[in-house]
């Protein structure tokens, strides 16, 4: 096995590990969008979990996700000194971060720019908001949170499938899609993220407020769907799409979240119903 497939085995376990609900949509891609989505996501998962990090300073962390914005805009990626920007705290992160620079060497040359510059707007709004706190008071708060950890993953989506299947979409309804499936997120984690002092709510909104915000933008995201006829593209787009409107009403009815099962019923009736 060369050292490349062998690192792209490594990474497709990795993104398994990581994330099982947005492993099974990556399956239904072909060839280099398939290798180019999965090298996206786990480029962009290697900041989020610096981002994330309980036991790492916010100021720490935002120190480290702006040093690796700047790199990531550097015609090449300079891994000795990614490697120098982490290294006080590579004890403590997963193994997605520390190869963060493996994930841009797997992507496919001709559209390693747009995922590199992806992955740096996004650390650079992940440190932002390290220094906030994660403290929404307004909607313009929470539009611009939820642009910067999940709407880019949209436009940057819209890029690669331009890129890949000659596909044009809408990059203020990928924008719309990506802050709805955080918005599901944010519901499902309120109660975890006031133990922690953080509140993704803005002032004098109620619970409610916030299944319309994450209503409004799914719908988005449905209008998004609509405009791309490829099977392997719109099955990708939407499984995650499906299980965040299922999810949501789960919520409503008092579940936390959907069972494994009925995960799998939802991919098997899209995959049956999409032509």
């Amino acid at each position: 096995m060369t050292d490349t497939k062998k690192m792209y085995k490594e990474a497709m376990a990795i993104l398994k590990a990581t994330s099982r609900t947005f492993f099974i949509p990556i399956t239904f891609l072909e060839k280099d969008l398939k290798t180019t989505v999965a090298m996206a996501y786990l480029c962009m998962r290697a900041i989020d979990e610096i981002e994330d990090h309980e036991e790492i300073e916010n100021e720490a962390k935002a120190q480290m996700l702006d040093a690796t914005a700047a790199l990531l805009l550097q015609p090449s990626f300079d891994e000795q000194a990614y490697e120098a920007v982490i290294q006080d705290y590579r004890h403590l992160l997963p193994e997605v971060s520390l190869r963060l620079n493996d994930w841009l060497a797997l992507t496919p040359e001709g559209i390693r720019p747009e995922v590199a510059a992806s992955t740096s707007e996004m650390a650079s709004g992940m440190a932002k908001w390290a220094r906030k706190n994660w403290i929404c008071k307004t909607k313009e708060d929470l539009d611009d949170y939820t642009y910067y950890v999940a709407g880019l993953v949209g436009t940057m989506l819209s890029d690669i499938w331009l890129w890949g299947a000659g596909i044009e979409t809408d990059r203020d309804l990928a924008i719309g899609y990506g802050r709805g499936l955080q918005a599901v997120n944010i519901l499902r984690n309120q109660d975890e993220d006031a133990e922690r002092g953080v509140s993704f709510m803005p002032e004098g909104w109620t619970r409610d407020d916030l299944f319309a915000y994450a209503e409004e933008n799914l719908a988005k995201g449905d209008a998004y769907n609509r405009s791309i006829k490829k099977r392997s593209i719109l099955m990708f787009c939407k499984i995650p799409l499906a299980l965040a409107h299922k999810t949501l009403d789960a919520m409503k009815k008092g579940h936390e979240k959907m069972s494994r099962q009925e995960v799998e019923q939802t991919v098997a009736a899209l995959d049956e119903s999409t032509k």
